[in-house]
């Protein structure tokens, strides 16, 4: 191979390579409209969906921003207590649980990036909301809001 050659294949390569970093890696499906109703009025979300095992494990893990109006579903199959953490991940977020039916039924605001210490849910719930630290306090979300997504049956 020429010196010209071996420098066209390096300069492919470093291409392909960062090219596959800068690709977001397929976590869960979405973005689907979200809807929450708080005595300030109804705010709209675009959400991942994170519906089974291996897009629950993963997450918002190892994302460095997400914009304001996203945020992630997490879909569970029976309504029960669960717990989170924040391990590998950088954001800090709000934690909302939510009911079969929709209604908030507790919130955990700003969950420290990267900590390990178990966040439970408090109670059963049938879903997950995560959105930017700060988020539910912006929208004045309190626990007995209604969450709108096809997933809740009211």
């Amino acid at each position: 191979m020429t010196q010209f050659g071996f420098r066209l294949w390096a300069a492919l390569a470093i291409i392909v390579l960062i090219g596959g970093m800068l690709a977001a890696p397929v976590r869960a499906d979405g973005p689907e409209m979200l809807q929450i109703v708080t005595a300030s009025g109804t705010h709209d979300f675009h959400v991942e969906i994170a519906k089974d095992d291996a897009s629950r494990a993963q997450g918002l893990m190892n994302r460095r921003f997400m914009p304001p109006d996203r945020g992630m579903l997490f879909e569970f199959e029976r309504e029960e207590p669960v717990s989170f953490w924040m391990k590998n991940t950088y954001i800090p977020l709000d934690m909302i649980f939510i009911s079969r039916s929709g209604v908030v039924t507790n919130i955990v605001e700003k969950a420290e990036p990267l900590s390990e210490r178990v966040i439970p849910s408090g109670g059963p719930c049938l879903a997950v909301l995560e959105l930017n630290g700060g988020a539910a306090a912006s929208i004045g979300l309190k626990v007995g809001d209604t969450v709108r997504h096809p997933f809740f049956k009211p």
